[in-house]
């Protein structure tokens, strides 16, 4: 997951740990945040795999120490891609992969936006599916399950029926942004854009809306 989220970041712009580890805690709230002790081995690992570069900024006056710099390389781009196009690795925590993913679906081609989006709506139909059916054999055969009492079946149902609305919910929003990203393609087409214009294009409005203005420094080419 991490590794994913490190890739994303840095297949942007270069980045510094610190900014690192503030927007990857954003994104993964309060109870999975990613200490200093785990993210700067993470980042050394990934350089030695040769997937990220590091580099010393020029110290500021009366700065105590350099900091260090990490840009993605072509081979961490072709692992970020390999990362987002994973959809068999994790399958009982595809759902938290797969949010994160979104931010970076304008750094793919079209098709494979769609692959994911479709892929996780499947992924929530069957989900849904489920809990359809066990919801009511629960209910048809309950004597199998909680002869007595009473309380204890209802208190399950009571919780299938929360999970199963949460699966529904989830589908809607894959939906609804499968929905977003054919509009934005169509507006792109309709406007005129050619198809490597439009990626590029999509890709620094994404960056844009997702996480502000860049660096002054600049920040590398798309994949």
């Amino acid at each position: 997951m991490y590794e994913l989220i490190i890739l994303s970041l840095l297949a942007r712009w270069p980045m510094h740990g610190y900014l690192i580890a503030k927007i990857a805690n954003d994104m993964t709230g309060p109870y999975t945040r990613i200490s200093s002790g785990r993210l700067y081995p993470l980042l050394a690992k990934l350089e030695a795999q040769g997937l990220i570069v590091a580099s010393d900024d020029e110290p500021q006056p009366g700065a105590r120490r350099r900091h260090r710099r990490y840009a993605i390389t072509e081979a961490g781009r072709l692992r970020f891609h390999e990362l987002m196009m994973d959809t068999t690795s994790n399958a009982g925590d595809y759902q938290r992969i797969f949010w994160y993913k979104v931010p970076c679906l304008r750094l793919l081609d079209l098709p494979e936006r769609l692959f994911l989006l479709d892929h996780y709506a499947t992924y929530c139909q069957t989900q849904i599916f489920h809990f359809l059916a066990e919801i009511a054999d629960m209910r048809t055969n309950h004597e199998n399950y909680y002869p007595e009492p009473a309380i204890g079946r209802e208190a399950v149902l009571f919780v299938m029926d929360h999970v199963l609305a949460h699966w529904r919910q989830e589908l809607a929003s894959a939906q609804q942004w499968r929905a977003r990203v054919v509009a934005d393609a169509e507006g792109l087409q309709s406007a005129g854009a050619a198809p490597a214009e439009a990626s590029t294009a999509a890709s620094a409005e994404a960056s844009t809306e997702e996480m502000g203005a860049p660096p002054t420094t600049g920040r590398e080419s798309g994949s």
